[in-house]
């Protein structure tokens, strides 16, 4: 298939769109285009889950371009090549356009359309004999981004507490615990980095510029530009590598080995910030203790890096404190170590003083927010299934482990699981162990997905119900209070929606009426729910909608704060705890340990994976403008390995893992820029579902070779990074 937009799709992207703007309820503002009227609507992005601000052209009811707001406090007017697209994801031909019920066996992909009504009324029919048969807690939820709260009131008030999503078990809620552990709050997102201003900026495995937050990485430049030092620690030459004045390419499973001797240089050499440490944390004397004998010398056999770069580092770093921002990270689920991980990195940032200080972390300004008198949620007659607060004592009871719910529809136990409702996302792309979640699918009674586009997981659905684009719907709002200045931004609709698609609010609203929970859902259209929340800021529902966000002055150094911000560290003794009393009384180390990784067998090679700047997860390879700049991946091999395994740049190779699982044919790309022990490759692609025919079967998923997983004892997620593969040639495979 060629990578090339005909000139048929650019015409079907650029389609005439039935009802105007202003019948969407948008607040738009007069323009011009090619001296016709046009009109300009602010929104936020969904092409990924940053929500940068957009500002839609509008022409004859459609969008014709989508540009950056200016007037958003976090991108001022930037937008990446996502975002650029987004329509061409709402003109997408392949979009879902009607309800679809299941008329033949799962996986078959044999559909009749429905009207709305008849598909409400079924599934509202559906859920009503799980409830009485099973418990309402036998319906499980897998929500993603923020048009999921509609959906997660309904679970709620439905009585269900199994609600989960990958952003915690599969991306970033070690670190979340890990910060908090140690003081007092998650980081929450996006994350509350200085970065414009810090002196020196540290990277773990975080690939700025490829995983492309348009506001982070605008800060990122700019404090390169006002000199900060920049070390990067990655087994791979990232984008960001290449701008970095120390490039770590350390062996992989080794990052804690690394933070202790850093630790251990910046304690010996008295290079912390003492008066900070003095004033702030508790438990300085066990962590300088834990850390005497974690020399460069003992790291760098661990690590595979010289001493003398790991003291002279640590030296750089300590030299810029506490203008110091040592990157958190986003998608963290690694080893299996991954909130002790958390936790070294959040130590060092204590050590050098940098939370709550110019240059380093930013302190959280709450932003007030008004609330609906709803009546309380049902309380569930038994726990979660997933082991949340449980088995795993510090996850998330909000936010769940799906992966924990997978396992209790499989098991039954400790409770049967028998429907689940998937909105937001793709439970076979954002789940390791896919086979495992087939399985699980499998001996469910009920699978609803709402979704925009085919992908693989509604072939197996009873129910499809297609949404409308963030394009034509209203979200709740966007509320920030970790940037330097906090502010709301809104999601309007744009223009109506395209086909027999529906806004989530408006599905979620209409099922809560046919199950008797309207009780829930006490306010009628989107401008109500917005001006509700919106009533303590002293903003008008029409400003926020013409500008699309306001910010408000922030508080986000310590001495700035005021007492209405709550304490400075929300822990048990107040107080930054580089020693965890919590864990040591739940049995784990309450100063981080490290424990060797397993490394490769002879022959096989470490899976690791990342983004690209113009593909979000799995959500983008259909978009024709962004195929046509990426229309798949490749695998990336270190020279060496590739002339041991007798491969040469550009051949067609299949990846198999230790498990005998293969991935589709993939491009070979060799390049000194990886470790030899080591293959990389961008998530999102090798998809296989027939309705998107521009993604269908392009390039290889790394999520398809995951089939063993390491899990954190103290949240459930899953260190994905542990398996390994080999190249075979596509030929012979």
């Amino acid at each position: 298939m060629s990578s090339r937009i005909s000139r048929r799709d650019w015409l079907l992207s650029t389609a005439t769109l039935a009802g105007a703007s202003r019948e969407a309820g948008a607040t738009p503002t007069p323009g011009q285009r090619a001296g016709k009227p046009a009109l300009q609507v602010a929104s936020n992005c969904e092409m990924c889950f940053w929500r940068c601000g957009i500002l839609a052209k509008v022409q004859d009811g459609k969008v014709t371009r989508i540009e950056g707001n200016p007037q958003h406090p976090l991108t001022q007017g930037r937008l990446c090549a996502r975002g650029n697209a987004g329509h061409f994801t709402l003109y997408d031909p392949d979009r879902l356009k009607r309800p679809q019920l299941r008329v033949g066996e799962r996986g078959e992909g044999r559909f009749r359309e429905i009207s709305w009504d008849e598909a409400l009324d079924w599934l509202a029919a559906r859920l009503t004999e799980l409830k009485e048969k099973y418990g309402p807690e036998s319906v499980a939820f897998f929500p993603h981004g923020v048009g999921s709260s509609f959906f997660a009131t309904l679970m709620k008030a439905y009585g269900t507490p199994n609600s989960a999503e990958p952003s915690f078990a599969q991306c970033r809620g070690p670190r979340d615990v890990g910060y908090a552990l140690t003081f007092g709050r998650p980081l929450g997102s996006p994350e509350p980095l200085d970065l414009a201003n810090a002196r020196a900026i540290v990277l773990i495995g975080s690939h700025l510029g490829e995983n492309v937050f348009t506001s982070q990485i605008t800060q990122f430049a700019e404090g390169l530009a006002r000199g900060a030092r920049l070390i990067v620690v990655d087994p791979r030459f990232s984008t960001a590598a290449s701008k970095a004045d120390w490039w770590l390419p350390i062996r992989p499973g080794t990052d804690i080995a690394l933070l202790l001797a850093w630790m251990h240089v910046i304690l010996s050499e008295g290079l912390e910030d003492k008066a900070y440490l003095a004033a702030y944390a508790t438990g300085l004397d066990q962590l300088r203790e834990h850390v005497r004998n974690f020399t460069p010398e003992w790291a760098s056999r661990e690590t595979e890096l010289p001493a003398g770069l790991i003291r002279e580092t640590a030296r750089a770093i300590a030299a810029a404190k506490p203008a110091v921002v040592i990157h958190p990270g986003r998608h963290v689920t690694w080893y299996g170590d991954d909130t002790q991980r958390a936790r070294a990195m959040a130590i060092l940032t204590a050590l050098l003083g940098a939370w709550g200080r110019k240059g380093g972390i930013l302190l959280r300004t709450p932003v007030p927010r008004g609330h609906f008198d709803l009546p309380p949620f049902p309380e569930p007659k038994r726990g979660r299934a997933d082991g949340a607060g449980d088995r795993y004592p510090l996850a998330s009871e909000e936010q769940g482990i799906t992966t924990g719910l997978v396992e209790a529809t499989l098991t039954g136990r400790p409770y049967p699981i028998k429907g689940w409702i998937v909105y937001g996302q793709n439970v076979l792309e954002s789940l390791p162990q896919r086979e495992r979640t087939l399985a699980a699918i499998a001996r469910l009674e009920l699978m609803v997905v709402v979704d925009i586009l085919p992908v693989e997981q509604t072939l197996y659905a009873d129910l499809v119900l297609p949404e409308a684009t963030y394009l034509e719907r209203y979200d709740p709002p966007h509320i920030v209070e970790t940037a330097a200045r906090p502010f709301i931004a809104v999601r309007q609709p744009v223009v109506a929606p395209l086909y027999d698609t529906r806004p989530g609010w408006w599905i979620a609203r209409e099922l809560a009426r046919r199950l008797g929970l309207e009780a829930w859902f006490p306010w009628r259209t989107p401008d109500e729910h917005l001006a509700k929340i919106i009533e303590p800021l002293g903003i008008s529902l029409k400003e926020l909608k013409a500008r699309g966000a306001v910010s408000f002055e922030g508080r986000p150094y310590i001495e700035s704060r005021k007492p209405e911000d709550g304490p400075l560290f929300p822990t048990e003794s107040g107080k930054i705890e580089l020693y965890s009393k919590l864990l040591k009384e739940l049995g784990h180390d309450p100063l981080p340990v490290y424990r060797p990784p397993a490394d490769p067998p002879p022959g096989w090679l470490r899976l690791l994976y990342g983004r690209a700047p113009v593909h979000s997860f799995a959500r983008s390879q259909n978009n024709a403008l962004l195929a046509g700049l990426m229309p798949e991946n490749a695998v990336w091999i270190n020279p060496q390995t590739a002339r041991a395994f007798g491969l040469h740049d550009g051949q067609r190779v299949v990846l198999e893992n230790q498990d005998g699982r293969k991935s589709l044919p993939v491009t070979v790309r060799t390049t000194p820029g990886i470790r030899p022990d080591c293959a990389f490759m961008v998530h999102g692609f090798g998809l296989r579902a027939p309705g998107l025919r521009r993604a269908n079967g392009r390039g290889a998923s790394d999520n398809a070779l995951l089939s063993r997983v390491a899990t954190d004892p103290l949240t459930g997620a899953t260190g994905m990074h542990v398996n390994f593969v080999r190249p075979l040639p596509a030929e012979e495979s």
